[in-house]
C-alpha cells in the first residue's frame, strides 16, 4: 500500500519531474508520484530507503519526511540564509553600479571584478553548483544550465554587470516564486486542516494524551468541550451538540447522546463525551477526506503531462537556436561574434520554461483545493478536464435525486388478508435487511410479535426477500420476485413498491413514498445552463414512480426497473449514443459502484453513500447536496480557463521577448526580469482558482 511523504529541499518543478522519472526507473518505485504543487511523494513505504537514495543522488540536500513531520525550523533557517545571500549580493551590485567608473579606473581595471565577483557567487553559486552537478549526471538541458551558461558567457565577453544581474534577478524571482507556491500550499493545507493532533485515551481512571494513529479500535476516548473528535466512534457517555461543518458543510449543530455515531473532524461544543472508537484513524471519515484530496493532486491531467514532455524537448531546442544565433550571422557576414553571443545569451535567459512547468500543475492543484473547500473531492487533475467535456449526465434515483427516506403511505390487502396481517408478515420478512425500504416497513409496524419465528432468510438485489415466518414462506419484493416464484399479481396491485406473498398466495402490496430533494430541479436547470445536453435517470424502481420523479425534476429521459448489471448495460448504450462529449453517472449505494466505475466520470454522494461507491467514484460530494455538481463544473471550467491563460500568456510573452532579444533590443537584465515576471504572474494567476465562490 502506498504512503505519502513530505519532500523538503526541492523548489524546482523540472527537478521534481526528473526525480519522479528516476524513481520510476528504480525497482519497487515504478508507481512513484512526485507532486511539486504540494511537495509530496507517494511511494511504497517498503522501498523508502531506495527512494531516499534516488533523491540524494538526483537532488543532494533534499530530504523525505513523514507527512506530518515538517521541520519548519530548518526550512525557515534555509529561507533566512537565502535572503541574507540575496541581500548582500544586491548591496555589492548596487555599489558596483554607483561607483562603476571609479572602480574601472583602478589599476588593471580589477576594482569592479573584486566587488562584483563575490556578488555573482553570493547570488548564483547554488545555480552554478546545481548545473555542474546535473551535467556530471548527464542532465544538461535545464533552467540551471541556461542561467549558468548565460551568466558565464556574459563574464567572458566583459559584461560582468549583466552576469551579476542575471543571477541576482533570477534568485530574487526564484524566492518570490517559492513564496507564491508556498502560499498556495498553505492555503490548501489550511482548507484541509481537519486532522486532530491528539486523542484523550482513557486508561483505567486516567486520561492520556496520545497520537490518534496509536488508538486501537474499541478503545475509549474522552472529548471535552471545544475539542475536535479525533476518531470515528459511538457515544458511550454524555450528551452534547457537535459542529459538523468541517466534514458536511452544515451550519446547524447536531445533538448527540448515548448510542449516537460520531465522526472524526466533528467539534464538540458544550458537553463532555466518552466515545468507543469504531475505526482506526487511517479509516476514519476525516482521514479518508485528507487522503482523497492529497492523492488527487498527484494524478496529472493530459495538459500537465504534455507540458512536462514539451519542456524536455523545448530546452535543448532553445539551446540549439541560441547557438545558431551566436554563430551563423557573424560567419555569414564576417562581423564580430561578441554582439551575437550577447543576443544568444539573452535568448537563453528569456527561454526558461519555469512559467509553464510550475504554474500549470499549480493551477490544477488550486482547482482541487477550491473544490475540496466546497465539500467536493476531485480525485485528480484529469477529472477536472473530463468534467469540462461532459455532455451527458445520468442520475440514480434513491438517495441521489430523492432523499432516500421511505415512509409507508398505503397498505393494499388482498382477499383473505387484513391490513394488519399483511404488515406483520412484511415486517417479519424484512427484519434482517438494512435496505431503506425494509427499515421503513419495520418502523411502520413497530416490534414484530415475539412469538413469531423467522428463518430461511435470503435477500437478492433487485428482487427482494424470501423468508420463513411462523412456518409460512413469505416473499416481499418486486413483481419479478413473485413472478419467478409463480405468484400472480392481481389487477390493480401492479404499481406498488413492495408486493407480499404468504405460502404461495398473493397477500397484498405496500406503497412507500420517497420525496425529491429540494435542490434537485434547480440542479437540473443549472446543469443545462452549463451545457449538459442530456440529463437522464437509471433506477431499479418501477415505471410509475420513475416517471413521477423524472417529471418532478425535469429530466430528459429515464430507464426504470433495472438490476445493477442492467444499469451498466444501459449506461454503455447511453455512452455509445453520446457523441462529442463524456458521460457522468451520479449514485450513492453499493449497487451503484459498478456503474459509477464504468462512467467516464463517476460521481458519488459521499455523505450517505456506501464506501464502495465512494471508492469507485472520480468525484465525491461529501455533504450529499446535488447543487455541488454544477459548482464542480464551474470550478473545472475556471481551472481550465486559467491553465490555458497561463499557457498562452507565457508562450506569447516569451515569443515577443525572444524576438526583441534576437534583434538586440533587450538587455540581459531585462530578459531576467521579463522571465521571472512571466513565471511569477503565471503562478499568481493559478492561485485565483482558490478564490472561487459559488455563483
Amino acid at each position: 500500500m502506498s504512503k505519502q511523504y513530505r519532500v523538503e529541499g526541492v523548489d524546482c518543478a523540472m527537478c521534481a519531474n526528473t526525480i519522479e522519472k528516476e524513481m520510476r526507473r528504480t525497482e519497487g518505485l515504478e508507481t512513484a508520484v512526485f507532486n511539486f504543487a504540494n511537495a509530496t511523494l507517494i511511494i511504497d513505504p517498503t522501498h523508502l530507503n531506495k527512494a531516499r537514495e534516488v533523491l540524494d543522488r538526483v537532488e543532494p540536500g533534499a530530504s523525505l519526511r513523514e507527512y506530518d513531520d515538517m521541520n519548519s525550523e530548518s526550512v525557515s533557517e534555509g529561507k533566512t540564509m537565502a535572503a541574507v545571500r540575496i541581500g548582500l549580493a544586491a548591496l555589492l551590485f548596487a555599489v558596483g553600479l554607483v561607483f562603476s567608473d571609479t572602480l574601472h579606473s583602478m589599476p588593471g581595471g580589477w576594482g569592479l571584478h573584486v566587488l562584483l565577483i563575490p556578488a555573482f557567487l553570493l547570488a548564483g553559486s547554488h545555480v552554478l553548483y546545481g548545473a555542474l552537478r546535473n551535467i556530471l549526471k548527464g542532465r544538461v538541458f535545464d533552467e540551471l544550465f541556461l542561467m549558468s551558461i548565460a551568466s558565464l558567457g556574459a563574464i567572458a565577453i566583459g559584461e560582468i554587470h549583466e552576469a551579476v544581474g542575471v543571477m541576482l534577478f533570477y534568485s530574487i524571482g526564484e524566492a518570490l516564486q517559492d513564496r507564491a507556491v508556498a502560499g498556495s500550499r498553505r492555503s490548501i493545507r489550511e482548507m484541509m486542516k481537519l486532522r486532530p493532533d491528539s486523542a484523550r485515551l482513557i486508561q483505567g481512571d486516567t486520561a492520556v494524551i496520545v497520537d490518534p494513529v496509536k488508538v486501537n479500535v474499541g478503545s475509549i476516548i474522552e472529548v471535552r468541550p471545544g475539542e475536535t473528535i479525533p476518531l470515528d466512534g459511538t457515544v458511550l457517555e454524555g450528551s452534547s451538540f457537535v459542529n459538523t461543518a468541517a466534514l458536511t458543510g452544515e451550519s446547524v449543530e447536531r445533538q448527540v447522546e448515548k448510542g449516537s455515531e460520531v465522526s472524526a473532524g466533528f467539534v464538540n461544543d458544550d458537553g463532555r463525551l466518552r466515545i468507543r472508537t469504531t475505526r482506526p484513524f487511517g479509516e476514519s471519515s476525516v482521514a479518508r477526506i485528507l487522503s482523497l484530496v492529497e492523492e488527487a493532486a498527484g494524478r496529472k491531467s493530459q495538459t500537465e503531462k504534455f507540458i512536462t514532455r514539451f519542456a524536455r524537448v523545448y530546452t535543448p531546442m532553445v539551446v540549439a537556436v541560441a547557438a545558431a544565433a551566436a554563430l551563423i550571422p557573424p560567419l555569414l557576414t564576417g562581423g564580430p561574434f561578441s554582439p551575437w553571443i550577447y543576443r544568444a545569451l539573452v535568448v537563453l535567459v528569456i527561454s526558461c520554461p519555469c512559467a509553464l512547468v510550475v504554474s500549470i500543475p499549480l493551477g490544477y492543484f488550486a482547482g482541487i483545493g477550491a473544490a475540496s473547500r466546497h465539500r467536493i473531492l476531485v480525485k485528480g487533475a484529469e477529472v477536472l478536464d473530463a468534467l469540462k467535456g461532459l455532455s451527458t449526465l445520468v442520475f440514480d434515483k434513491t438517495g441521489t435525486l430523492t432523499r432516500g427516506e421511505f415512509r409507508l403511505q398505503k397498505i393494499h390487502a388482498a382477499a383473505g388478508f387484513s391490513r394488519e396481517e399483511l404488515l406483520d408478515y412484511a415486517a417479519a420478512a424484512e427484519s434482517h435487511s438494512n435496505h431503506p425500504i425494509a427499515r421503513s416497513i419495520r418502523e411502520a409496524r413497530g416490534d414484530v410479535p415475539a412469538s413469531w419465528q423467522t428463518g430461511g432468510y435470503r435477500e437478492e438485489k433487485g428482487y427482494g426477500i424470501s423468508a420463513e415466518v411462523d412456518g409460512q414462506q413469505v416473499l416481499a419484493g418486486s413483481p419479478r420476485l413473485l413472478a419467478r416464484e409463480g405468484v400472480e399479481i392481481p389487477s390493480g396491485f401492479e404499481y406498488s413498491a413492495v408486493h407480499v406473498a404468504v405460502g404461495g398466495v398473493y397477500a397484498g402490496s405496500l406503497d412507500l413514498g420517497d420525496s425529491v430533494k429540494d435542490e434537485a430541479p434547480g440542479t437540473v436547470q443549472g446543469l443545462r445552463r452549463q451545457g449538459i445536453h442530456r440529463i437522464m435517470m437509471l433506477t431499479g424502481d418501477d415505471e410509475n414512480r420513475a416517471a413521477g420523479i423524472a417529471a418532478a425534476t425535469g429530466l430528459d429521459d429515464y430507464r426504470a426497473g433495472l438490476l445493477p448489471e442492467e444499469k451498466v448495460e444501459n449506461l454503455e448504450r447511453i455512452m455509445a449514443d453520446s457523441t462529442g462529449g463524456s458521460t457522468a453517472f451520479v449514485g450513492d449505494g453499493i449497487n451503484d459502484a459498478p456503474v459509477i466505475m464504468r462512467a467516464d466520470v463517476g460521481i458519488a454522494m459521499g455523505g450517505l453513500g456506501s464506501d464502495a461507491a465512494v471508492e469507485a467514484a472520480d468525484l465525491v460530494i461529501m455533504d450529499d447536496r446535488l447543487n455541488r455538481i454544477p459548482e464542480a463544473l464551474e470550478i473545472a471550467g475556471r481551472t481550465r480557463r486559467i491553465v490555458w491563460q497561463n499557457i498562452f500568456f507565457a508562450t506569447g510573452f516569451k515569443a515577443v521577448f525572444l524576438l526583441f532579444g534576437v534583434l538586440g533590443s533587450l538587455s540581459m537584465g531585462l530578459a531576467v526580469v521579463a522571465d521571472v515576471g512571466v513565471a511569477l504572474l503565471a503562478v499568481l494567476n493559478s492561485t485565483r482558482v482558490l478564490r472561487y465562490r459559488a455563483s
